[in-house]
């Protein structure tokens, strides 16, 4: 039974950073597509960020060259590095997977957490 938990979320100010972590249990987490996605008050989910199971990584435009996602294997845990901050990117933020070996975008992706808020102000 996959499970994901996503912890880091909390309140910072415009251009501070946080750290996002998301840990994994269930199945072979290296072997699998990973995501990051965040959803504003009022509004459908939007991706954020993916990690294929090669190491490729994929941004949203708008947390480009901002925003990092990256994993550790040897302890089941995919992060998200969000430096400089603004308040538009205050959402909950959420970790999935797709369950399969390679991402397709942001798309496909059936296993959520149960997502952690961050707020920006």
């Amino acid at each position: 039974h996959v499970q994901l938990v996503e912890s880091g979320g909390g309140s910072v100010q415009a251009g501070g950073s946080l750290r996002l972590s998301c840990v994994v249990s269930g199945y072979t987490y290296s072997s699998i597509c990973m995501g990051w996605f965040r959803q504003h008050p009022g509004k459908e989910r939007e991706g954020v960020a993916t990690f294929d199971s090669d190491g490729t990584t994929s941004y949203a435009g708008s947390v480009k060259g901002r925003f990092t996602i990256s994993k550790d294997s040897t302890s089941n845990t995919l992060y998200l590095q969000m430096d400089a901050l603004k308040p538009e990117d205050t959402a909950m933020y959420y970790c999935a997977t797709t369950g399969d070996y390679f991402c397709h975008g942001f798309r496909y992706f059936n296993t959520w957490g149960p997502g952690t808020q961050v707020t920006v102000s």
